[in-house]
């Protein structure tokens, strides 16, 4: 009998469910069907959960496993008019693949950045980069006006940018 998944696992796995449906549906444009081979993919994932090397990166090991769920689905629904060709498939699959090596850094000391903020701070972008938020209702709530909260954004937005860039570079090293 398997054994159940570690608790990292799970937790990986979790984490990566928004960039994955991202990912799976770049190469299934319909979104309910992008869904579907979303949940194909969370099965194989926990299928093959003991195979998973736990020294080396989650996400590019999701994504392929994403890519092949994607790309069977693709071929046996038929949509040959909706698809792309494989070799371009491919192409867009591997891409996306390396491009996490760059992306998850930066996430995490986005993550990391964010939490050296202060609560103003962290409150205002969450306010602002929330669905629907803008910057006039951020002024109106604040008693500011837009401009100013404009500019605070854009301070806030340089040095977590600069915060990033200095722990990516040290974690480079």
């Amino acid at each position: 009998m398997p054994t159940a998944p570690s608790a990292e696992f799970i937790s990986q796995v979790t984490r990566c469910q928004r960039h994955l449906l991202a990912f799976v549906q770049t190469l299934i444009w319909h979104p309910a069907d992008a869904e579907d081979v979303l949940q194909e993919t969370n099965l194989v994932l926990w299928r093959k959960a003991e195979e998973f090397d736990a020294t080396r990166p989650f996400m590019p090991w999701a994504m392929r496993i994403a890519q092949f769920q994607a790309m069977a689905w693709l071929k046996t629904r038929g949509r040959t008019k909706q698809r792309l060709q494989e070799t371009l498939l491919e192409t867009l699959a591997v891409e996306a693949i390396e491009e996490v090596d760059v992306i998850e850094p930066q996430r995490a000391a986005l993550t990391d950045c964010m939490q050296q903020l202060s609560d103003d701070h962290r409150q205002l972008i969450a306010r602002r980069y929330q669905p629907e938020g803008c910057v006039q209702d951020v002024a109106d709530e604040r008693g500011s006006t837009p401009k100013a909260v404009s500019e605070m954004l854009r301070r806030i937005r340089q040095h977590l940018m600069n915060c990033i860039e200095k722990k990516v570079r040290s974690s480079n090293v």
